[in-house]
C-alpha cells in the first residue's frame, strides 16, 4: 500500500482518492462521500471498482477504518468488500396518517389532523 499521508477526516476526502481493504488491496477510487457535515454525521462512501469487476459500491461508515489525506483504508478484507452492495436511493421519508396519531375522535391530535386535512 502506498503512503497515504497524514490521518484526516471524512470532511477532507476528495473524489478520486484510492480505497484500500484491510488486507491492503486497492479496491477502487472514491466517487462520493455521504455525510451531513452540519450534523457531524458520516454515512459512508461510494467508490468505483473499475480496477476489479467494475461498478460502484457503497461502504457504510462503520466499515471505514482509517481516513488519510490521500486515501481510505476499510475495516473489511478484499473478499468482504467484493460483496458490498451497489449504492441505491435512500428514501428518507416518513408517511403519517390519522391512525398513527392514536386516540379516538375526541383526541386533540385527531381533531387537529381533521382540521388540517379539511375533514373537521
Amino acid at each position: 500500500m502506498e503512503n497515504l499521508g497524514e490521518p484526516s477526516s471524512y470532511l477532507t476526502v476528495t473524489k478520486g482518492v484510492p480505497v484500500f481493504s484491510s488486507d491492503g488491496e486497492n479496491l477502487g477510487r472514491v466517487v462520493k462521500v455521504l455525510s451531513a457535515p452540519n450534523l457531524d454525521m458520516f454515512d459512508g462512501v461510494v467508490f468505483d471498482t473499475t480496477a476489479g469487476p467494475g461498478g460502484h459500491r457503497f461502504v457504510d461508515a462503520p466499515e471505514v477504518g482509517e481516513i488519510f489525506e490521500n486515501g481510505l483504508v476499510l475495516k473489511i478484507s478484499a473478499a468482504e468488500a467484493a460483496a458490498l452492495p451497489k449504492p441505491n436511493a435512500n428514501p428518507g421519508s416518513l408517511a403519517l396518517n390519522p391512525a398513527d396519531l392514536g386516540g379516538g375522535k375526541s383526541s386533540g391530535l385527531r381533531r387537529f389532523w381533521d382540521r388540517l386535512s379539511g375533514k373537521g
